[in-house]
């Protein structure tokens, strides 16, 4: 009886049917509310600049390449900036594309039944994450199609590209680009020098295109070279070393019946590529040493294959794995449709009064970590620095002695001035509340505050000022 429903399964149609079916339902809180974190937020007030006419790394700028910024904006055009749901939309197709690669490397490998069991596998372990990790539709998402790509076209002896998926995944977050290591692996076991140039230019190719659209120097510094003072974090290691336990601690108990199989079935070199893989993501979750949670989706791919691999082996048995992921579906999307949004609701509502005290086309100024204001204000930001960060140098876990104007990213302040000057914001949301950046520590904003604005209102921790009539 399990046998003929496992041939069912594996039939084509139906398996994308259920891989349809399963990564809706593991992925539908993503479309109960309008950000889960504040990248979304960014994201989204980005795409809309984008989409009505400025430029990146000029008009906006963001420490991130460009793909997942344009992809906003190109949904903005085709559907308008008021509406989410496109871009939810899109992220569940990024995590169903990742799932059928999956599918496709692990049966290549191990079988039709592994191959179904690592694309589903892939989409339970894709929510087993703390619910805002799990369910913003940000750069890990969009980032994953593209590298599985590399990999499978690896696989298949594609170099070029395989190379140029390379490029696609590190052109979507940096971090991508650490696929490249097991890519030239398998270049290199299979097809020797040659290979390995062919995967190498076509990973460079796409990069070379791309650069001189943007300024090769704008391009460079916002992607390469200008995030060095926000990639060091002394002083903040112990936040950072029980941030990564406690997110990696999730990921494992999420998952664990794939942890078990990969350890306990391990074969270092008949699955080199696939440890390579992995050690090249863990280098790269780690870089910045940040570890936000939602870091660790770059994890998953890797390791489910290697659990997959554990599990043809015999190490465990399927239905075993089958009941946790289950189990742990139920958790997770239950941890999602009940985790607190008062946050949200928070920013909606001071978000309203700020459109209510200004009309459209007047610019404000948010001081704060999470741009979803203005998104939700429908107020141009007056800006280009959408988060105080840029200019403090503030990051979750970092010390209040590593953040200051000081610190901030370099030219920074006076491209502010110049915007402020440009654009002279109509209110200023004051949303550093008693953090390190608050306007008391920083004081060339403080000074700027009390020379052209006043306090007009308070709402919790947040401040609203007005400029001064001159």
């Amino acid at each position: 009886m399990l046998r003929r429903a496992l041939r069912v399964l594996l039939r084509p149609a139906v398996s994308g049917a259920l891989l349809l079916a399963v990564g809706a339902a593991t992925h539908i809180p993503s479309f109960l509310r309008a950000f889960w974190n504040p990248d979304e937020g960014f994201l989204a007030t980005q795409g809309r600049m984008l989409a009505t006419g400025t430029d990146l790394y000029t008009g906006v700028v963001d420490r991130k390449p460009p793909v997942l910024p344009y992809l906003y904006a190109g949904v903005f055009e085709l559907f308008g900036t008021d509406h989410l749901w496109p871009v939810k939309a899109l992220a569940l197709l990024a995590h169903l594309a990742t799932a059928a690669l999956l599918l496709v490397l692990a049966r290549r490998r191990y079988g039709p039944t592994a191959g179904l069991a690592a694309a589903l596998l892939y989409l339970v372990a894709s929510i087993g994450l703390s619910p805002p990790d799990a369910h913003a539709a940000n750069f890990e998402v969009f980032m994953l199609p593209a590298t599985i790509a590399a990999v499978v076209l690896a696989d298949r002896r594609r170099y070029v590209w395989a190379g140029i998926a390379v490029a696609v995944a590190a052109l979507t977050k940096q971090s991508g680009g650490a696929v490249l290591l097991p890519v030239l692996w398998l270049a290199w076991r299979q097809s020797g020098r040659p290979g390995v140039l062919r995967a190498l230019v076509g990973t460079a190719a796409p990069v070379v295109l791309v650069a001189p659209l943007f300024g090769v120097g704008h391009f460079l510094f916002w992607v390469v070279t200008g995030s060095g003072g926000y990639l060091s974090l002394e002083g903040g290691w112990l936040r950072a070393v029980s941030r990564a336990g406690a997110n990696l601690g999730i990921v494992v108990a999420a998952g664990l019946p794939v942890v078990w199989a990969a350890w306990r079935g391990r074969r270092l070199r008949a699955d080199a590529d696939l440890w390579l893989w992995l050690a090249a993501s863990v280098l790269a979750v780690s870089a910045g040493t940040r570890f936000f949670g939602h870091y660790f989706l770059q994890l998953l791919p890797p390791l489910t294959m290697l659990g997959v691999a554990g599990l043809a082996r015999g190490v465990l048995r399927w239905r075993t794995a089958a009941w946790y992921a289950v189990l742990s579906a139920a958790v997770f999307t239950w941890m999602a449709l009940t985790w607190p949004q008062a946050r949200l609701e928070h920013i909606q509502s001071v978000a309203r009064t700020v459109r209510s005290e200004t009309r459209p086309g007047e610019h404000v100024l948010v001081w704060g970590m999470n741009p979803a204001m203005y998104y939700f204000s429908e107020r141009p930001p007056a800006t280009r620095f959408l988060t105080a960060g840029f200019l403090t140098n503030f990051s979750g876990g970092r010390p209040e002695r590593q953040v200051g104007e000081s610190l901030a990213m370099p030219g920074a302040w006076d491209q502010f001035v110049e915007d402020l000057t440009r654009t002279r914001p109509e209110l200023v949301v004051d949303d550093s509340g008693p953090a390190a950046y608050r306007p008391d520590r920083i004081p060339r904003f403080e000074e700027y505050l009390k020379a052209n604005y006043r306090e007009v209102a308070r709402d919790r921790h947040m401040i609203i000022y007005r400029r001064v009539a001159s």
